[in-house]
């Protein structure tokens, strides 16, 4: 057996599949900031990359839990009782693909329920930037960043596809491209992490209102929202955006296809080659040269990344694997007045086994499973 599937094995058997749902080892981020459960993305993306291995391998004990998950935090009646629709918080909308998977998988009303309530009580009513995207969330209003479109764009997608509503589909493809137009630099190809339609935020650039720095991860999470929006819809102008990005991206891998924190600023002191980030650009890269949308020097790229990622930065001395080189959090503004500057990121925790990048590795693994 290889290494890789090794170590995957080992994850799900001695981590995911021992975790309390309320209490998940892989939640780094709610040991350390001291929250309490609820729903929430974390979780939510280990919970599609279990469903993406199941559908893969039919492991049963796989959708088991993945339901043993749901139940325990969306009630028959569909609702999420941790969870306030109200906040328009785009991370709570992960979860709905995964509500839409298990409804197919299993037949359960509960899931239908609770898909048809994230999109009538938030979808619909989400407050949106003057281009028409989507607020980050309603505490962050009138701003735009690239985590949500991972967050949201591909349960729409999903959504639009299930009830064949046109405006919808078209809607994830508009706000992609109007996402590309707002954030990509032309210089490097790259996309700032944030956008401020006001620009009146401290880290908002007051003639662009973009954020100063390129953060990886949440480059991450645009290629990844961009290669799943892609196999949900195959909409030609979504592909065209993720086969750029990609080929643009790829450019500041380092010789062993790693990306560091701040992919443009390798040499600065305290930069590091991050693995959470790495990976969600390696996984985009793989499936979206299995689509037809890139070539096979793209997927290479991302095997590579994949490999280094395997090989160094995971530990395998102990029954459960360390994936290490992970940024805790990554944010614009907010209470602790976040300024989006490279110090800042370089200041954020750097941590083990956060689902921020278990979930993309084990994403990246059935990619590499499907060559």
């Amino acid at each position: 057996m290889i290494r890789s599937e090794l170590i995957v094995n080992n994850y799900i058997d001695k981590m995911i599949l021992t975790s309390d749902p309320l209490v998940p080892l892989w939640n780094v981020e709610n040991s350390v900031c001291g929250k309490a459960p609820k729903w929430n993305y974390i979780d939510n993306c280990m919970i599609t990359a279990l469903l993406m291995l199941h559908d893969l391998t039919d492991d049963a004990r796989l959708l088991n839990y993945s339901v043993k998950y749901m139940d325990t935090y969306v009630n028959e009646d569909g609702n999420i009782p941790t969870m306030n629709y109200a906040d328009y918080n785009l991370d709570n909308l992960c979860g709905g693909r995964n509500l839409i998977r298990l409804w197919k998988l299993t037949g359960s009303e509960r899931y239908r329920l609770g898909f048809e309530k994230l999109w009538s009580e938030q979808v619909l009513r989400q407050p949106r930037v003057s281009c028409g995207s989507f607020w980050h969330k309603a505490i962050y209003p009138d701003q735009l960043w690239l985590d949500g479109t991972y967050m949201a764009l591909p349960f729409m997608a999903e959504y639009g596809k299930l009830h064949d509503l046109r405006g919808v589909m078209d809607d994830v493809e508009r706000q992609l491209y109007d996402i590309r137009k707002i954030t990509r630099d032309p210089h490097t190809g790259l996309y700032y992490h944030g956008y401020d339609d006001t620009k009146t935020m401290i880290w908002a650039d007051r003639i662009t209102g973009l954020s100063p720095e390129f953060w990886l991860r949440s480059n991450g999470w645009i290629c990844a929202a961009l290669a799943d929006s892609f196999e949900i819809l195959n909409d030609q102008r979504i592909g065209s955006i993720l086969s750029e990005m990609l080929n643009d991206i790829v450019k500041y891998c380092r010789d062993d296809g790693m990306l560091y924190q701040l992919p443009l600023k390798p040499g600065l002191e305290g930069n590091y080659p991050e693995t959470s980030g790495t990976l969600l650009v390696a996984y985009a890269a793989m499936k979206a040269a299995r689509l037809g949308v890139c070539g096979d020097d793209i997927r290479s790229t991302g095997l590579k990344a994949f490999g280094t990622v395997t090989d160094k930065f995971i530990n395998t001395d102990n029954e459960i694997p360390v994936l290490g080189n992970i940024c805790l959090i990554g944010g614009l503004g907010g209470e602790n007045g976040r300024d989006g500057s490279a110090e800042y990121y370089l200041s954020e925790k750097i941590v083990q086994n956060d689902a921020k990048g278990i979930a993309p590795y084990i994403m990246a693994f059935t990619e590499v499973k499907k060559i």
